[in-house]
């Protein structure tokens, strides 16, 4: 996670911006909208000794899904830096990447920020959000937020994180298995089945208030909802995007979690890496979750 914060901050310094949390191939990003574009960790793969890889990238036209150029190269390919050591979960899931085969599994998370009902009880309301057109299955999403420092379709820059980039998160983790009502064990993250390429199906950055997005998937990026670790008791499979965020294909709302004792790793706006416990408050996990807030975040 070291090496993402240092990756994260060479891409701003460079760019003058953060890496979107997950784009649809719109400028600056790309060349023109195209229905799944790329995730963060495409635009960083140049700052974290990947340049070779991203050279060889036809960016755009699907950078992370539709492109067929770039499906080959992405099939089987591993990269440490996107995977906790210790995580459980699969290397590798079949993806639907036209002309590709297995695709890495990430186990890292960019934060987009925080779902409204996460700051009940604060001085604060939350309005820059939408919420998905409410099928269970795929493909809704769940409810998104565009409030954190890593934002769909976005440039945020450093000096956008006026809460301080000591007080906001930029990428945790999910790294475990969850378990069903039923008691089957899922490897339900954020990449949903697709792997760690895929972007954004929606030209959409403005959003506001609840408007509804009929295909709110942010793939590789999350909305915090839940509290850290909540793996038990989702609806079995598939899941349901629609009504809790948590499925399949793919949950935007799918709570951080890992597979060590008692918490997550989080990867703040400095470049450090802290701890956050299970017992972490909602609403402080929300707080950090956004960049602008105005809240004192003691954790």
């Amino acid at each position: 996670m070291k090496q993402l914060g240092l990756g994260i901050h060479n891409h701003h310094d460079t760019l003058n911006r953060l890496p979107p949390a997950t784009s649809q191939d719109q400028p600056p990003f790309g060349p023109a909208a195209s229905n799944w574009g790329a995730s963060w960790m495409i635009y960083l793969l140049p700052y974290i000794e990947q340049d070779n890889l991203y050279r060889q990238l036809q960016i755009g036209g699907g950078t992370g899904y539709g492109n067929t150029a770039n499906g080959p190269l992405f099939t089987n390919l591993q990269i440490k830096t996107y995977r906790c050591p210790s995580s459980p979960l699969p290397l590798l899931t079949t993806s639907g990447v036209p002309g590709s085969g297995q695709l890495m599994l990430p186990t890292y998370v960019a934060i987009s920020g925080a779902a409204p009902t996460a700051f009940a009880g604060t001085a604060f309301t939350e309005t820059r959000w939408a919420t998905p057109g409410g099928a269970a299955g795929c493909c809704s999403g769940g409810i998104i937020s565009r409030g954190g420092a890593l934002v769909m379709n976005s440039q945020i820059r450093l000096l956008d994180i006026t809460d301080g980039t000591s007080n906001t998160m930029m990428v945790s983790e999910q790294g475990d298995y969850l378990q069903t009502q039923n008691g089957a064990k899922v490897a339900w993250n954020a990449a949903g089945p697709h792997g760690w390429t895929i972007g954004w199906g929606n030209s959409n950055s403005t959003f506001i208030n609840g408007q509804v997005i009929s295909d709110a998937r942010t793939f590789n990026t999350t909305t915090v909802r839940y509290q850290i670790n909540l793996k038990t008791g989702w609806t079995n499979a598939p899941g349901n995007c629609g009504a809790q965020g948590v499925c399949d294909n793919t949950g935007s709302n799918i709570p951080l979690n890992s597979a060590h004792s008692g918490g997550v790793n989080i990867l703040m706006g400095d470049g450090s890496v802290r701890f956050l416990t299970d017992s972490t408050p909602l609403a402080t996990l929300a707080m950090l979750a956004t960049r602008d807030d105005g809240l004192v975040a003691n954790f």
